[in-house]
């Protein structure tokens, strides 16, 4: 038995949840429409060559989640759920995931993307521990900071740390499947690196590294 680790964003989804949080917000005209896309993109395109300041792009990100009650909150995402991200969910990865339950493997997922957007999809695939960035709450509401070391990139290796330290695991018979570069630094560290339906720059060392380069889609 070892551990399974899943990054979450067109891993086990067929796109990114971050991003479709802000479109959701954006259709909904909770946030100002041309501006709030504009700089979303903005976000995402860095990430995806690698150049994110994680930091400026949480101040953007959490920042709806500190204008509204939880209540409110709650309500928008439920149809966020419904309309973006049912509709992305993999059966191989359920297969997948399975694969893993069944040879008792410690289950978990470990994305960038806040708690309050990946908990109810993460309980979607029936996966037990999650690792996210965490948005800071008081008197059960958002402040727009976060809490601790954001998961990303190194910061998903440091999380990763405390919770086996807390867990009383480690990578010695490890898993981590991902479609992002950004998740070289924990890759790495795993005994069984896996990119899924992975962007360029990880196929590429992949390929030179004799990784697995398999797909969910």
């Amino acid at each position: 038995m070892g551990i399974a680790l899943f990054d979450l964003d067109n891993t086990l989804i067929a796109g990114d949840s971050d991003y479709l949080w802000g479109c959701f917000l954006v259709e909904q005209g909770i946030v100002d429409g041309t501006t709030y896309e504009r700089e979303n993109r903005r976000f995402y395109d860095q990430y995806k060559v690698g150049e994110l300041d994680i930091h400026e792009f949480l101040d953007f990100q959490l920042r709806p989640l500190a204008e509204h009650s939880m209540d409110t909150l709650q309500q928008w995402r439920s149809r966020y759920i419904e309309e973006k991200i049912t509709p992305i969910l993999l059966p191989k990865a359920h297969a997948l995931i399975d694969r893993h339950r069944q040879q008792g493997d410690t289950l978990v997922v470990i994305t960038a993307t806040n708690r309050f957007i990946t908990s109810p999809i993460v309980e979607m695939y029936d996966i037990e521990y999650l690792l996210a960035t965490e948005p800071e709450m008081v008197n059960n509401s958002y402040t727009g900071k976060v809490t601790g070391i954001p998961c990303f990139q190194a910061g998903k290796v440091a999380r990763l740390n405390d919770w086996l330290e807390d867990s009383r695991q480690s990578l010695d018979d490890s898993w981590f499947y991902s479609d992002s570069h950004n998740d070289l630094p924990l890759l790495g560290k795993v005994t069984h690196p896996v990119a899924v339906d992975p962007d360029e720059i990880l196929e590429q060392h992949a390929k030179d590294h004799d990784w697995p380069v398999i797909s969910l889609r």
